[in-house]
C-alpha cells in the first residue's frame, strides 16, 4: 500500500485560465499548501484527448449531466436537456470545441490527500457558486445558464481529478511515465519527517 503522501493528482488549467494570465496564481495557491509538483508541460490538446480524459469514468455523462440539471432546479430554473445523458452529451461536446482553442497547463500534484485538497482550493464546478477564497470563487463569474445560452463550456479555469482512480487514469492520458520526475523537496522533511531528524544539527 502506498504512503499516504505519494497520493498524486492531475490539475489541467483550461484555456480560459491560460489566456487571463493565471497561471502563476493558480500553481501558488497549491504549492503553498505543501503539496509538491511532479510533472507539467503546456500543450494544445486535440478533441479525440478531450474525449478519452472525459470519459474515463464511463458514467461521467451521467454524472455531470444530473448535477448540472440539479443546479437549475435549486435555482428555480427549468433544465433545458430532458435527460442527464443529453445533457452530459452536451457539455463533452461543448468541452471538446472548448479545450482545443489555446493551450492548457497540465500537471501533477503529489501529496497527502491531493485531490481533495486541490479540490478544496479549485472551488465547485460552477464558478458562480463557489465560495469566496477558492480559486474558481475568486476569479471567475461564469454560470452553468450563461454557459447553457451561449451553447459553450463552462469557463471554470480549472480541471481537477475527483478520485484517486480517476486521477491514475487521467494521468496516463497526459504523461508518460518518463515526464513524472521524483526528487526531494526540503519542506517534506518538516511536513513528513516523523521525528523532524532531519532539523538538528
Amino acid at each position: 500500500m502506498a504512503h499516504p503522501k505519494e497520493e498524486r493528482t492531475l490539475v489541467l488549467i483550461k484555456p480560459d485560465g491560460v489566456q487571463r494570465g493565471l497561471i502563476g496564481e493558480i500553481i501558488n495557491r497549491y504549492e503553498r499548501t505543501g503539496l509538491k509538483m511532479i510533472a507539467l508541460k503546456m500543450l494544445v490538446p486535440d478533441k479525440d484527448m478531450i474525449e478519452r480524459h472525459y470519459t474515463v469514468d464511463p458514467e461521467w455523462k451521467r454524472k455531470v449531466g444530473e448535477k448540472s440539471m440539479k443546479s437549475y432546479i435549486a435555482n428555480g430554473e427549468e433544465p433545458p436537456f430532458k435527460t442527464p445523458e443529453e445533457c452530459g452529451n452536451a457539455v463533452i461536446e461543448r468541452l471538446k470545441n472548448y479545450m482545443i482553442v489555446s493551450p492548457v497547463i497540465a500537471m501533477i500534484w503529489q501529496g497527502n490527500k491531493a485531490i481533495g485538497i486541490v479540490r478544496k482550493i479549485t472551488g465547485g464546478t460552477e464558478p458562480l457558486t463557489s465560495d469566496v477564497g477558492t480559486i474558481r470563487g475568486d476569479f471567475t463569474i461564469d454560470s452553468y445558464d450563461m454557459s447553457d445560452l451561449d451553447n459553450r463550456a463552462i469557463r471554470n479555469l480549472i480541471h481537477a481529478s475527483g478520485s484517486v482512480e480517476e486521477a491514475e487514469k487521467e494521468i496516463k492520458i497526459w504523461f508518460k511515465e518518463n515526464e513524472i520526475l521524483q526528487y526531494n523537496l526540503v519542506q517534506e522533511k518538516i511536513i513528513y519527517d516523523v521525528n523532524l531528524d532531519s532539523l538538528r544539527e
